[in-house]
């Protein structure tokens, strides 16, 4: 065959295949009938904290982030391991935490940011313990007490025998209210000798989750 005819071949050839995985690809596309969260799974109801809901993600195509995330600008990147033998988690795992927590009341789903930040937007289901409370001895004390299961003994020791999982976020991965809470405020979670293994870290935050298109509770939501 003449060299320009097999060019030209080649070239048909190519075209073909580019039209062809197209189609596929689109075909595929339109296949999925919605946005998921995990494979085959749209949605998933939970019930905590006296409140039912549908954690589910955007399902609208054209959806943006929130205004309340769309900047750049905002603190400094967190360390991923917040320090050795935390957890850091992702979304999935969070939901799994969510969705244990309905029948273990000693999982909690804190959200550790101050209350403006918190009405304005959160996870749903989630309890707020802001940061702040772990910079004064007797505040962070009766944190432990109050919400966390901790027994202050009667020589002002501490017992965690029975002390709660806690599945922490703040705003996202450029946030240290979290990290505040968890090590680096005065009187934080690890200065109390809170147990490492029962503190889970997600680093992604409200960054990541409204990123996603997770559902939220809050006045701008």
């Amino acid at each position: 065959m003449p060299m320009d005819k097999k060019d030209t071949s080649m070239k048909i050839l190519n075209k073909f295949y580019l039209v062809f995985f197209a189609v596929f690809f689109l075909s595929l596309n339109l296949m999925a009938d919605f946005i998921a969260i995990s494979k085959g799974v749209k949605e998933v109801e939970i019930t905590l904290n006296e409140e039912t809901f549908i954690i589910t993600r955007n399902q609208n195509t054209n959806n943006i982030i929130t205004k309340l995330y769309n900047t750049t600008y905002r603190g400094i990147p967190q360390a991923m391991i917040i320090e050795k033998g935390i957890e850091t988690i992702g979304e999935l795992e969070f939901i799994q935490y969510m969705k244990e927590a309905q029948n273990n009341e000693n999982i909690l789903i804190i959200d550790s940011r101050t209350p403006g930040w918190y009405e304005r937007l959160r996870i749903p289901g989630s309890l707020n313990i802001p940061f702040e409370n772990f910079y004064n001895k007797e505040d962070a004390l009766e944190v432990l007490e109050d919400d966390f299961n901790v027994l202050l003994n009667e020589d002002k020791s501490l017992d965690f025998k029975n002390a709660a999982t806690l599945i922490i976020y703040c705003n996202g991965y450029w946030c240290g209210q979290t990290p505040a809470m968890i090590k680096n405020a005065k009187y934080s979670l690890l200065n109390l000798k809170y147990p490492k293994e029962k503190i889970k870290y997600y680093r992604g935050g409200m960054q990541a989750w409204t990123s996603m298109g997770f559902t939220v509770h809050g006045d701008e939501k």
